[in-house]
């Protein structure tokens, strides 16, 4: 029988260490694939000598066979997909690759919660505490394209506006534009507001960032916590800081291996990680080849994977990274990934998100109020706020897609950005398997279009033929949405 394409090898490195590759397959096989039986047939799962292994195929709704798939342990795994049938699809075998690493990330982050996780900023005089904090309520305003940071400033300055209506009430109708004024102060600004809320700030003379993460034996991964409290965990951090890094320059998994044992903790070495990033090198590099200037670099120190870059302008740009992004991806991944964020900089997309939302406010209270009053006295106008939040951040949608393709033509390697999309996004991705949830993605408070429709965007885009990012942007994600509401 033919087939449209002949079988895809793909080689995947796990994030977990060796010892965890049993316990890996066994996720993959129990939890994963033999629950969905309508969609996997056949699944064999091996345990040799040789290594781990798994089959199985992939169908339809129908029953229908469309691909052979068989996974193998080793440095790195090895995936192989094979058509069954001659209606066998790229998008569908590039779902099918997905689900291997959607199991595989479900798995991850299970055993990150099992690991214990060291950052350090080389040069630093104090440790900080070893433990993952929440991301800073103020970075979450300024994160990606800083529209959660109009929205809670709109809500906000309806408060504002009520109160200087009722206290000056000749001021009501100059109200308006003095919180755009200081809106704008706001966003002009934001660089120095995210400034003061990382926890590390990069510099040439101290650029690097050093991890060292430890996966617990398996069988301690329930006591582990009782029986080696946060003062030890802290005490070794500070001397593997001290003894090793100081002097050293950076962490190595047998040296660490000692300070564990020092202080009673059972160590194996393949389960340790150690790793160091030069964060400066990193971002500049990006930076000179968007001909930007070096933009000021913070870090948080969270394993919250994320990247966003503020300011109003190049000159003026910020770029913020967290931990956790610097420890899960390569730095092949992180390239792309700033790429992204290097595109929201150079479209001025916080000042053009900055526009929309004042230019909505404006309309709202000097045309559509002395025209309808009734509707700010009622529930349409709950309607009307909430259409006008989706249509802004659909809107937001398109200089998300722009900043991938602008990444894809400057940087270079959009299927590396998709894999860094896939490894992020993964929950997003498992859950847009569904198609009511894809609509929901699109008509969501999200200015981020679905993971689906970037990464396959990405995996099939040939950047050189791309003239205007922000126009063929809009026509792929509005494309994107009119066929996901025919699916």
């Amino acid at each position: 029988m033919s087939t449209p394409f002949s079988s895809f090898s793909y080689r995947i490195t796990p994030e977990v260490p060796p010892s965890y590759y049993e316990k890996l397959f066994d996720f993959i096989y129990t939890q994963y694939l033999v629950p969905q039986k309508q969609r996997f047939t056949d699944i064999t799962r091996e345990s040799t000598s040789k290594g781990e292994k798994l089959t199985y195929t992939v169908t339809d709704s129908q029953g229908n066979r469309f691909f052979y798939v068989e996974v193998k342990s080793g440095t790195p795994f090895e995936l192989t997909i094979s058509p069954l049938t001659s209606v066998a699809s790229h998008t569908a075998a590039e779902e099918a690759k997905q689900d291997i690493l959607i199991a595989m990330q479900l798995f991850s982050q299970n055993a990150r919660n099992a690991s214990v996780y060291f950052a350090w900023r080389e040069g630093e005089e104090i440790v900080p505490e070893a433990y993952t904090k929440p991301e800073k309520s103020l970075n979450r305003l300024f994160l990606e394209t800083q529209i959660l940071f109009f929205v809670v400033f709109i809500v906000f300055g309806m408060i504002i506006f009520v109160s200087i209506s009722t206290a000056l009430p000749d001021a009501f109708w100059i109200a308006p534009l003095i919180l755009i004024g200081i809106q704008f102060g706001f966003v002009f600004f934001s660089n120095r507001f995210i400034a003061r809320s990382g926890d590390w700030h990069i510099t040439k003379e101290n650029p690097i960032i050093h991890f060292l993460e430890y996966y617990l034996p398996i069988s301690e991964t329930n006591d582990f916590t009782k029986s080696y409290p946060r003062e030890t965990l802290i005490a070794i951090k500070k001397e593997i800081y001290d003894e090793i890094i100081a002097k050293k320059g950076e962490v190595d998994a047998e040296s660490a291996q000692k300070v564990f044992q020092k202080y009673g903790v059972p160590c194996e070495l393949q389960n340790l990680k150690a790793k160091k990033v030069n964060v400066y090198e990193l971002v500049k590099g990006i930076a000179d080849r968007f001909r930007f200037p070096m933009p000021e670099v913070v870090v948080s120190n969270t394993m919250v994977p994320n990247a966003a870059a503020s300011g109003p302008s190049p000159k003026r740009g910020l770029v913020l990274i967290t931990t956790g992004i610097l420890a899960q991806l390569s730095e092949e991944e992180l390239q792309g990934v700033l790429g992204h964020e290097f595109g929201h900089l150079k479209g001025r997309d916080p000042l053009i998100l900055y526009g929309l939302v004042s230019a909505e406010f404006l309309f709202r209270f000097y045309v559509l109020f002395p025209l309808f009053p009734v509707i700010f006295s009622s529930f349409l106008f709950f309607a009307y706020f909430w259409a006008v939040m989706v249509l802004i951040f659909f809107i937001a949608k398109f200089f998300e897609a722009r900043a991938d393709l602008v990444s894809a033509m400057v940087v270079g390697k959009p299927q590396v950005l998709a894999g860094s999309l896939e490894k992020i996004g993964f929950q997003r991705l498992l859950y847009e398997r569904t198609p009511s949830y894809r609509v929901q993605e699109w008509l969501g408070l999200d200015p981020h279009p679905p993971i689906y429709f970037r990464v396959n965007r990405l995996e099939t885009l040939s950047p050189d033929f791309i003239r205007n990012p922000l126009i063929q942007s809009i026509k792929d994600v509005t494309k994107g949405f009119i066929a996901t509401l025919k699916s």
